[in-house]
């Protein structure tokens, strides 16, 4: 069975869409009802608002450049016991409250009430 990680993406506590990780591919997909929203904002200018997914074979750059570096990577990686390259767990552990207003938490229904 393939490996699947799933978050929910929020943009100022707004969900936003979802970004998965499925058999060695990465994709980030906006939410229909967020897409039709007066007030909705893209994630990035990077991910400009369009109902098609993004889709590459590496983490997204702009939802990799969430993940924390330096020591509080080191922190994270050595409390949870996750890879430095498992990118998608990292995200999802670490980005549940960024600077910024993207937030990203897991939605696993094994996972999600651990994390």
């Amino acid at each position: 069975m393939a490996t699947q990680k799933r978050g929910k993406v929020f943009v100022e506590k707004n969900f936003a869409g979802i970004i998965e990780q499925r058999e060695g591919l990465y994709s980030f997909i906006y939410d229909e009802e967020y897409l039709h929203s007066s007030q909705s904002k893209p994630v990035s200018l990077t991910l400009p608002l369009r109902k098609e997914p993004f889709e590459q074979k590496t983490m997204i750059p702009f939802f990799d450049g969430l993940i924390p570096e330096g020591w509080l990577l080191n922190i994270i990686t050595d409390n949870w016991k996750i890879n430095p390259r498992d990118r998608m767990s990292l995200l999802l552990i670490a980005c549940k409250d960024c600077i910024g207003n993207v937030s990203v938490v897991a939605d696993d229904n094994d996972e999600a009430d651990e994390l």
